[in-house]
């Protein structure tokens, strides 16, 4: 079988993978913390400042990086670089094998993988909303409707939605209503953003994500209340993230006694209000507005957003009762550890 040339140059120069690796990483966190000083960027990357100095001169001389007194900056052409190294970084650390893999494991339509853990960078959350983003980008259609939940994760898909999605008249709703104390972070907050940066419209759902029956009821039944949840159930798009149990119930302030039922169900998982164990039953559900998974198997394109290895369990337990056609975006220690098993 004939081979590929990185399969060649891995076997002739065993080194290349290294280097690359690392001047890889070196320009991804440059590109996400620019302008940065050296000290900043070598402890952000755990590497020593004289080893960096290096490859930083390397990578000057190429033009590939700018250097002033603010700090350190892609240049243009450094920019276009590493948007090409980001596809040939696949192939070589074996993500794009991966990525098959792990989407046949987990039996849904497709995954996306960046590198590195989230738990423990950034920059690769900052990944996760890129990726996350690209993927929208190629799925959404003019003057379509996409349902958004909450969170740091979705918050970064919000800083890298693209120019070309501009004048496409897209419309962003909330998935539910709001959760905890910090606004900035909500669903309906995220709409509006999203809603900004694409020259959209975004509409909101001002209550709570937890209610009592008595105020559920009440809250479906108001007419503006109503004609938000059609929009949100009837979207073409759905992003959310995957959250992990135990912390999700803490920020919806549940109380001990049910904490407590809900650490001997041994619950690992938590989306659109409902609480999984790690084989994917459903062992709980809080009354909550907003999308109900029973709607997802009428929504097209389903992007699923959640990554670090703190979140393994979580995925792989939603993934066993998640729409076949959902896309999961995640990253490399997450996608190991799920494979484990």
């Amino acid at each position: 079988m004939k081979k590929s040339l990185l399969d060649i140059q891995k076997r002739i120069v065993p080194d290349i993978v290294e280097i690359m690796q690392k001047r890889y990483r070196i320009l991804q966190s440059i590109q996400y913390l620019q302008p940065v000083g050296r000290r900043s960027l070598s402890q952000s990357l755990d590497m020593t400042e004289r080893v960096l100095r290096s490859e930083i001169e390397f990578l000057k001389s190429r033009n590939l990086v700018s250097v002033t007194n603010t700090g350190m900056s892609l240049t243009e052409e450094g920019k276009i670089i590493l948007e090409d190294l980001e596809h040939i970084m696949k192939e070589f650390s074996g993500i794009s094998s991966l990525e098959i893999e792990l989407a046949q494991y987990l039996g849904i339509q497709n995954c996306i993988i960046v590198p590195g853990n989230a738990d423990e960078s950034e920059w690769v959350k900052s990944e996760l909303g890129k990726m996350c983003a690209e993927k929208l980008t190629e799925v959404v259609k003019p003057k379509q409707t996409i349902s958004v939940t909450g969170g740091t994760t979705i918050a970064s898909v919000v800083d890298a939605l693209p120019e070309k999605l501009k004048d496409m008249e897209l419309t962003f709703v909330p998935a539910r209503g709001g959760i905890g104390t910090d606004l900035k972070y909500q669903a309906n907050s995220l709409c509006e953003m999203m809603a900004k940066k694409t020259a959209g419209d975004y509409m909101v759902l001002y209550v709570p994500d937890q209610v009592t029956q008595e105020l559920y009821y009440s809250f479906i039944n108001d007419t503006s209340i109503r004609e938000v949840l059609m929009k949100i159930k009837s979207a073409d798009i759905v992003i959310h993230g995957i959250g992990d149990a135990m912390v999700m119930a803490k920020r919806r302030k549940t109380s001990e006694s049910e904490m407590e039922i809900l650490k001997q169900e041994q619950v690992v998982a938590e989306a659109f209000g409902y609480y999984f164990d790690e084989n994917g039953n459903e062992v709980n559900k809080v009354s909550t507005i907003g999308l109900q998974l029973e709607d997802l198997k009428h929504i097209p394109h389903i992007l699923a957003v959640a990554g670090g290895a703190s979140k393994a369990k979580a995925i792989k337990a939603y993934m066993k009762i998640a729409p076949k056609n959902t896309i999961l975006v995640t990253d490399e220690s997450a996608a190991k550890l799920i494979l484990k098993g």
